[in-house]
């Protein structure tokens, strides 16, 4: 049974915290297998039929509303997914891996609104900015806590939702998951 790792957005941030206990278990009641959570910010393994990721995205965005009440999205990859989103970021070879994100995006993202992503940041700060696989790759050279390369300010130009994990979390949940 393939693995998969749910990346939840929003998640034990501001209003909306939640026990991973008590997350795992109500993913364990909805048939997922081998449930399993990484680090208290939302993320998820876990083992469900071989299907596309995006369909598992939605039934767990709406399993999170329907038990916790409260509005998120879960970016779903496959562990070969995860693995490219290391691997083909293209600042994790000269960047600090805990510097260094891949944000995970709700939908497809075009060439256009990455375009548009680094046209309207430039000159607002050191980050650099590259377009991946349903993703955008972020070395927020500075930190990520003054950056004004924001959540917000990503989405509005890219027409999705999308939840950030740096180099450092993400090769710890490839190394579960494998």
């Amino acid at each position: 049974m393939p693995r998969y790792c749910a990346f939840f957005a929003s998640m034990n941030v501001g209003g909306n915290r939640l026990a991973m206990a008590d997350l795992r278990h109500v993913l364990e009641r909805e048939e997922l297998e081998d449930v399993e959570t990484v680090v208290a910010s939302g993320n998820v393994l876990f083992s469900f039929d071989d299907r596309p990721t995006e369909g598992l995205s939605e039934m767990l965005a709406y399993i999170v509303k329907d038990r916790f009440g409260f509005d998120t999205f879960a970016a779903v990859r496959s562990i070969d997914e995860v693995r490219a989103a290391i691997e083909g970021n293209p600042f994790s070879a000269d960047g600090q891996d805990n510097l260094v994100h891949t944000l995970f995006a709700s939908g497809p993202v075009s060439p256009a609104n990455v375009e548009r992503v680094i046209a309207d940041y430039t000159g607002r700060g050191a980050e650099r900015i590259a377009a991946g696989e349903r993703s955008l790759h972020v070395d927020y050279v500075s930190g990520v806590g003054g950056s004004r390369l924001t959540g917000p300010f990503i989405e509005r130009r890219l027409g999705c939702s999308v939840t950030g994990r740096n180099m450092q979390s993400l090769k710890r949940i490839l190394d579960k998951m494998a």
